[in-house]
């Protein structure tokens, strides 16, 4: 099982200094030129992923705010929709809170030729689940005995299972926060259960610690990336995926454009049309 050191004074988990720990936030040129690179090598993957029919599923969970939905866009913002498919599930159903819990997860996880990507997973259990009381605790603590079976079920099925964690201190959240109330153009990312969740830090520090320690194992690990630089922290993490999934780059097509048919016989009148306008 995978070492976690804990900061006990707030909570925190604090993480290895070549995680961006201590350093002065990555600037926009450096961070565009990096990300370039690794979209290069994430198309390979992709492409690879394709001509073998390799299976892979991408957890991402953290505290609110720990930048989530920006990494998961770093990732697939290059790549075919058709490979890489993105799973935010709402809140259950009635007759999915009916169901056994993983029930509802199973059909997304991928098929050959798929990388998925889980905006938030089964673990919704182990965290909101568990710490706004959605959940009883006889629940969670049969969900955190089920888990290591059922990710050993899916990795033994041929799927490449990483998970990762996004941390951030208590500071960049309660900044981040606020400027999501400050900009028109955040504010619909604040829910109230993000306002009650704010409360809870510690609640939150203890699930996600009993959830390292029952459900971080030699076959599904946890990775814990430190997010509070949010660029810095999403190269680590596309870096780190790539890393660990065995891909190789196919060999370069060689494509040429054919030439263009002449325009003899295809003339004709375009028909009247409406054009957008142009403000700018």
């Amino acid at each position: 099982m995978a070492k976690h050191k804990h900061h006990e004074s707030d909570g925190n988990l604090m993480v290895a200094p070549s995680d961006g720990h201590g350093q002065p936030r990555m600037k926009n040129k450096q961070y565009e030129h990096e990300l370039r690179r690794l979209h290069g090598e994430l198309v390979a993957m992709q492409e690879w992923v394709k001509d073998t029919g390799a299976k892979i599923c991408i957890v991402f969970e953290g505290r609110d705010t720990a930048g989530k939905g920006g990494t998961i866009k770093a990732i697939t913002e290059r790549v075919s929709p058709r490979v890489f498919r993105v799973v935010a599930l709402p809140a259950p159903t009635e007759r999915e809170r009916s169901q056994m819990f993983f029930q509802r997860y199973v059909p997304h996880l991928p098929a050959a030729g798929d990388v998925v990507i889980f905006d938030r997973s089964w673990y919704n259990r182990a965290g909101v689940e568990r710490v706004m009381g959605f959940c009883s605790e006889e629940q969670t603590q049969q969900f955190l005995q089920a888990v290591p079976g059922v990710e050993r079920a899916i990795v033994d099925s041929g799927v490449i299972l990483l998970k990762y964690w996004l941390e951030v201190s208590q500071q960049e959240q309660t900044r981040r926060l606020e400027s999501r109330i400050n900009d028109p153009r955040k504010i619909w990312k604040l829910s109230d259960l993000d306002l009650k969740s704010y409360s809870r830090w510690y609640d939150y520090s203890h699930a996600r610690n009993e959830m390292f320690r029952t459900t971080d194992t030699a076959w599904a690990p946890w990775y814990v990336a430190d997010t509070n630089d949010k660029k810095r922290g999403r190269l680590n993490i596309i870096s780190h995926l790539l890393s660990n999934v065995p891909y190789r780059p196919l060999p370069p097509r060689d494509v040429t454009l054919p030439k263009r048919q002449k325009p003899e016989n295809h003339r004709e009148q375009v028909p009247p049309v409406r054009h957008i306008p142009t403000p700018f």
